[in-house]
């Protein structure tokens, strides 16, 4: 196993920004940039061995920091929207950068996906990794409270790409509570990393009911069954076999864009989704403690961003699964909460897992 640094380039400012290559005794290899902690690329094996990269990315830092759908990156402080980007938190309310119309998206304007981070290497037995931390000042982005986040990338040997959240928002310095969400976004394509569509890969999501959203893609706050819809995913079915179906909730996300409430009743680390994809045989399985699951289609790719290798990436050239706390929870009292309150410790851990079939 090894990890090794190099440049990436820049900011405007002239801060630097690097790249880290871990690659396992199997030869996974992931590249990961400081920059907005971003998955660059991420090689895996198919059925026969032959390593592709399956993340969709560019080869450069301006194209990230120009253009970038948030593709790979850390999102935060509050990953997924927040209605009309407010919120009201011990009697006080707080208001958002609003980056996506009226609502809040990701952080903000410059959310952590768009920040640089301090790196330090970190290996073991099991495997090679990058700490990444970033202290998220007081009223940035209209957020209380300083937040000092923490995220762990570690490549196993048993080929797994394991990431590790953690968050304070430190007494010493602030006495507010703050709300946190952290994600990772990277778009998958396990055939041929975006050249193609995801049409044909296959999924499972253990989930019974989704979260239902309105015409600015924001839950209305109901558990709905994903039973006779097609939002159920319980028994692997073909992503694009009902996407085209004349269906409110699909006209309302252009196609998948929803979150999932897992069938789990606490924070230990299960199976919350299995993607494969038949023509290479690959398989990803993700673990995760976390509550929900935002499976994304991919809806926005429109043929204007060409990504690594000159691959352009056209309409659901890729996909994401983004584990999480749900949508706009600050707003819904009866989610699960994403308040973290001095002295506490946020703390979630996402796994995706691969083989092949």
């Amino acid at each position: 196993m090894s990890i090794a640094k190099e440049p990436f380039g820049s900011m405007p400012d002239g801060m630097p920004v690097d790249i880290y290559t871990l690659t396992n005794t199997h030869g996974l290899q992931t590249r990961i940039t400081t920059y907005g902690g971003a998955v660059v690329s991420l090689l895996v094996p198919d059925r026969n061995g032959k390593l592709d990269d399956v993340a969709l990315g560019f080869e450069m830092l301006a194209e990230y920091s120009e253009k970038s759908p948030y593709f790979g990156c850390i999102a935060g402080r509050y990953a997924n929207r927040i209605a009309k980007g407010k919120f009201t938190l011990d009697g006080v309310t707080y208001t958002l950068t609003q980056n996506e119309g009226d609502n809040h998206l990701h952080g903000g304007a410059k959310g952590f996906d768009k920040v640089v981070w301090t790196a330090q290497e970190k290996s073991d037995t099991d495997g090679v990794g990058l700490v990444l931390t970033y202290l998220s000042e007081d009223g940035e982005e209209g957020y209380p409270g300083n937040l000092a986040a923490q995220v762990t990338y570690t490549l196993m040997d048993d080929d797994e790409l394991r990431i590790d959240y953690t968050a304070t928002t430190d007494k010493a310095t602030t006495d507010k509570a703050t709300i946190v969400n952290l994600t990772n976004h990277t778009y998958f394509n396990l055939a041929d990393g975006g050249a193609g569509d995801i049409l044909g890969h296959e999924l499972m999501i253990d989930a019974d009911t989704f979260t239902p959203v309105d015409s600015t893609q924001i839950p209305t706050g109901e558990l709905r069954p994903v039973a006779s819809t097609p939002m159920d995913f319980r028994q692997m079915t073909a992503i694009g076999a009902r996407i085209g179906q004349d269906d409110e909730q699909l006209r309302l996300g252009l196609g998948y864009d929803h979150n999932w409430a897992l069938n789990k009743s606490d924070d230990a680390l299960t199976l919350a989704a299995r993607l494969q994809e038949p023509t290479t045989g690959r398989v990803m399985e993700v673990y995760t403690t976390e509550p929900g699951i935002q499976f994304y289609s991919g809806n926005f790719l429109d043929g204007t961003l060409t990504g690594k290798g000159g691959k352009v990436y056209h309409y659901r050239h890729g996909l994401c699964l983004e584990t999480q706390h749900f949508p706009d929870s600050p707003n819904h009292p009866h989610f699960p909460s994403t308040v973290l309150r001095p002295g506490e410790t946020y703390q979630t851990t996402t796994i995706y897992r691969f083989a092949t079939i």
